[in-house]
């Protein structure tokens, strides 16, 4: 029997099942819509109606989820770097020193504008 049989096998499962969950659910869920199911949702409230009008959008809250992306993906970056530093030479140690220095200005300029006062 080939080696990669049972790879293939798994690999069509997996297929088969990602399929199944997406397009199953038309098959075997309920079909009673009605105009309260097809309304938006915002966070058990009723929708605004500016947010219908097309209204502007307050954006604190994604610029704050975007400086946590950064600095979350930061440290991640440097979880290894730490971990494996007394085998590394001096090309790495500026490596890192140019992506925290990077960081760091980022970090100045949003707190110069503002960015992590919260309103």
């Amino acid at each position: 029997m080939n080696p990669y049989v049972p790879i293939l096998f798994f690999f069509a499962f997996g297929l088969a099942f990602a399929v199944v969950s997406v397009f199953g659910f038309k098959l075997i869920g309920p079909k009673r819509y009605n105009a309260i199911k097809l309304a938006a949702y915002e966070c058990g409230i009723q929708p605004s109606p500016q947010a219908e009008s097309g209204g502007r959008v307050p954006v604190k809250f994604y610029t704050t989820a975007m400086l946590f992306i950064i600095f979350d993906i930061e440290a991640l970056f440097l979880f290894p770097f730490v971990v494996a530093f007394d085998q590394l030479g001096l090309f790495p140690l500026l490596a890192v020193a140019v992506f925290v220095a990077t960081v760091f200005i980022t970090y100045i300029y949003d707190w110069r504008r503002g960015g992590l006062e919260w309103d």
